[in-house]
């Protein structure tokens, strides 16, 4: 506990630190929110609006500590101002529209990518020299050092566009609405194949060679020895003395992806014109939107930070080591 407890208090350091520099890099670059709207009206709003858009993003006279005060109980509160790209729509409204597709699209995918690539790993470790372990890493590796978005060019090309399997783009067909029906659900999913399955090809290899480099360590190691010498089932040695054991490297790295979920698999989403994260960001980069953009560095940082916080409770779990270190 303490040990947690501790790591906890870590991250709530790193949260101040970056929601205060959240708050002071905007105002360091020239120009704000409000002159960016209203110069895209192109004189048709009269001057004194400026001022009025300026109350409306928060952007007031006051002292700057007053400001960082006002910013952070907002904060806090989840209010993080009106989005220009998306005006009058809240940024937490927008965030969270976006937010849900990605969690859908990018989690999936990098869920299905660290299941089956660990498994792979742990079947070209315990068969080296064998089929898995002399045509997987090379032809994966080669695929993942491909671009994504190339791969998921090509994907929508073929088997999309030519051969007509799956559909084009968007999250779900138009003439639906959302909805807990089995219809709308199986076409979401037809959605979801091609960018998921891009980003599953392309990030698969690592997973791979991760695991497997690991393992074969851990496979020389003196308990696996003396397990096999037991005459332990080999299902056994593998999964309880061996794979618990090279899956802590790959738990962290997991953790660190399930983090960069939340930016958006940004140029697949807009290769297939999905709603997510990815695509919302880049409409606030091209608008000059800092309200959303703040929001969203903000939700990529605290999420990376709550994968942390989750992985460090799975390798306490994992390894024995560090429950004896922290008690």
């Amino acid at each position: 506990m303490r040990f947690l407890l501790r790591r906890l208090g870590f991250y709530a350091v790193a949260a101040w630190v970056a929601l205060t520099l959240n708050f002071f890099l905007p105002r360091l670059m020239p120009g704000d929110p409000a002159t960016a709207l209203f110069a895209r009206f192109r004189g048709r709003l009269a001057p004194e609006a400026l001022e009025a858009l300026r109350e409306t993003f928060g952007l007031t006279q006051a002292p700057l500590w007053k400001q960082y005060l006002t910013y952070i109980s907002h904060a806090l509160r989840g209010d993080f101002g009106i989005s220009v790209a998306y005006f009058p729509a809240p940024v937490a409204h927008v965030i969270g529209t976006g937010l849900l597709w990605t969690i859908f699209l990018a989690g999936t995918a990098v869920l299905v990518s660290f299941v089956i690539g660990t498994m792979l790993g742990v079947a070209a470790a315990w068969w080296r020299r064998g089929w898995v372990d002399t045509w997987m890493p090379s032809a994966l590796v080669f695929l993942g050092a491909l671009p994504y978005f190339w791969l998921a060019m090509v994907a929508l090309y073929v088997l999309g566009f030519t051969l007509g399997w799956f559909p084009l783009g968007h999250a779900y067909s138009d003439d639906l609405k959302p909805s807990f029906t089995l219809t709308f659900l199986a076409d979401v999913a037809a959605h979801a194949v091609l960018p998921v399955g891009s980003i599953v090809i392309a990030s698969l290899g690592g997973w791979l060679l991760s695991m497997r480099n690991t393992m074969i360590t851990v496979l020389g190691s003196d308990y696996v020895n003396l397990a096999r010498a037991k005459g332990l089932p080999p299902a056994r040695v593998v999964l309880r003395y061996a794979a618990r054991n090279a899956l802590l490297p790959s738990v962290t790295s997991f953790g660190m992806a399930i983090g960069f979920v939340l930016g958006g698999a940004l140029l697949t989403e807009i290769v297939f014109s999905y709603p997510g994260q990815g695509y919302v960001l880049v409409q606030a980069v091209r608008n000059q939107d800092y309200p959303l953009m703040q929001g969203i560095f903000l939700v990529i940082t605290f999420a990376v930070l709550g994968a942390n916080w989750l992985v460090d409770l799975v390798c306490l779990w994992l390894d024995p080591r560090i429950r004896d270190s922290a008690s």
